[in-house]
């Protein structure tokens, strides 16, 4: 006899109440399935029983995403689908949602739920702020929560010393400036980023020389950065995107080849690691941003960190308008050049408090991004980053590439709209950046043609165009933000079952 009483159901006569209740009966019942033929196999089926069954239903998800307010409870299921000691399920033939239309065609969503939100306030937090507020005592000239918080981080990566500062692109500018990055030099540098990375090298009245994007990974590829080296060339300029560890020990070996400082832009990459170290560590000098959208996020902020004590004096003086630091000193008050590039005691403050939620929400990130992962690497198209070996990532991004032919040549737009209609927040990655106007306005500057020659700045132009793996990452990378991988499973398996959804109606989205 069969163990299943099949009903046929016509989808298309059903309220929405009606398809969600059958929606999730079919999932809860599946699930519910397998573990009772796993029982059958070890105890018969004469000893399946309701409370068996009901046991095994204690670790059943009713439903997900936009469906978890339409709970059906564990022993009204049981009473409905006729669940005895016969194990007799009810299991319809509905449509699920990964076959249902598409929302973008009229269907339902996969999800309508909210995401989490992001930044997160907490009220305790609120004490502390309010007292350096009331204290008159704003900047870090005046008070000791600056160094608290620098102690603190450097504690946090393993770093000797930090720097904080006023955003993670003065980070970048200080760090570079202390390394001797001056007019007219050269830095090499990732094209796939952020455009503070741009500006901190074109702002330092350097060129930024792209190296080429390796797609496996998105980060800077080694393999293209030596025939980049010319004798103007004073730095590299690894960056960490998405919170994804570039593949540093060749970087390293080329800039002590060539002896080139080693910057590295982690103001995505905080607790990243590479080989057990963390990202910010692994240079000469670390640069990390507090921004609003980042895993420590205090509006604005950023910090520098670094192991060599005469680097990072120098550091704290030109970040505090040229004052001696330590073993940066001269015979006079203001010795050298320097800039305003300081923390607030308010933002210190702030950071101080997130430290533990830090380190809690990396681990949630990472335990959902691997998750993940694993199921999409099922999913035809959608092609998950490969990372170095013995890497850890931290995910202030998580990308995936994005292959039209096995979405039945669905361009990547069209699905961006299908994949934002199912409730999921897929967006576009970085565009080639060097195309926008800030690079042809700076060569094309009375400073930038003084300080490189006409056949350098045209060579250059005309070398941006060889930049096939940036982009190749540009016209196929999708991402959602971090704030996502701090959900439940449930909200895991909806990102999965959207993309799939997608996948197998693409050849219809994209008639339509």
């Amino acid at each position: 006899m069969s163990i299943f009483a099949r009903q046929k159901i016509p989808v298309d006569n059903l309220d929405i109440n009606e398809k969600v209740f059958y929606l999730t009966l079919y999932k809860i019942t599946v699930l519910l399935l397998t573990d009772v033929l796993k029982l059958s196999l070890k105890k018969g089926m004469n000893e399946i029983n309701e409370s068996c069954i009901v046991r095994h239903l204690d670790s059943v998800s009713f439903g997900s995403g936009g469906y978890m307010r339409n709970k059906v409870s564990r022993r009204a299921f049981v009473h409905k689908t006729a669940v005895g000691s016969a194990a007799v399920a009810l299991v319809p033939t509905i449509v699920t949602s990964q076959t249902a239309k598409p929302a973008l065609l009229g269907g339902v969503p996969v999800r309508t739920n909210r995401w989490p939100a992001w930044p997160e306030w907490r009220r305790e937090w609120e004490a502390k702020v309010i007292d350096v507020m009331r204290s008159g005592r704003w900047w870090r000239g005046r008070g000791e929560h600056v160094a608290d918080f620098e102690k603190a981080y450097a504690d946090l990566i393993g770093a000797k010393r930090c720097l904080a500062t006023a955003s993670g692109t003065t980070a970048l500018l200080v760090s570079m400036h202390v390394l001797g990055v001056d007019a007219g030099d050269e830095v090499i540098v990732s094209p796939f980023t952020f455009i503070a990375t741009y500006n901190s090298i074109l702002l330092s009245k350097a060129l930024p020389v792209f190296a080429d994007t390796d797609a496996a990974t998105l980060t800077m590829d080694p393999k293209t950065i030596e025939t980049k080296i010319t004798d103007r060339t004073t730095a590299i300029m690894p960056v960490h995107i998405y919170g994804l560890p570039c593949d540093m020990d060749p970087i390293n070996d080329i800039a002590k080849k060539h002896h080139l400082a080693v910057v590295e832009d982690a103001c995505q990459a905080w607790l990243a690691e590479y080989k057990e170290k963390k990202c910010g560590t692994l240079g000469d000098l670390g640069c990390f941003s507090f921004q609003n959208s980042k895993h420590l996020p205090t509006g604005e902020g950023g910090a520098i960190t670094g192991n060599d004590d005469l680097i990072m004096d120098r550091c704290h003086s030109f970040h505090n308008c040229g004052r001696a630091y330590g073993t940066s000193s001269g015979t006079t008050q203001y010795f050298m050049r320097g800039s305003n590039r300081r923390m607030q005691q308010m933002q210190a403050v702030m950071l101080m408090q997130q430290i533990v939620k830090l380190q809690e929400e990396t681990a949630r990130r990472q335990e959902n991004a691997a998750y993940l992962m694993r199921a999409l690497a099922e999913v035809p198209g959608i092609h998950p980053i490969r990372m170095p070996e013995n890497s850890k990532a931290v995910w202030h991004l998580f990308p995936v590439r994005y292959d039209a032919k096995e979405f039945s040549g669905l361009p990547i737009d069209k699905f961006v709209k299908a994949i934002h209609a199912e409730g999921v927040p897929f967006g576009r990655g970085y565009h080639e950046l060097y195309f926008d106007d800030l690079i042809d306005e700076a060569i094309q500057s009375r400073g930038y043609k003084r300080l490189f020659s006409e056949k350098r700045l045209k060579e250059y132009r005309e070398s941006l165009s060889e930049l096939k793996g940036n982009k190749q990452v540009c016209e196929t990378t999708l991402a959602i933000t971090q704030n996502l991988l701090l959900g439940e499973k449930k909200d895991m398996d909806d990102i999965v079952n959207a993309l799939q959804k997608i996948q197998r109606h693409s050849a219809e989205v994209a008639r339509a």
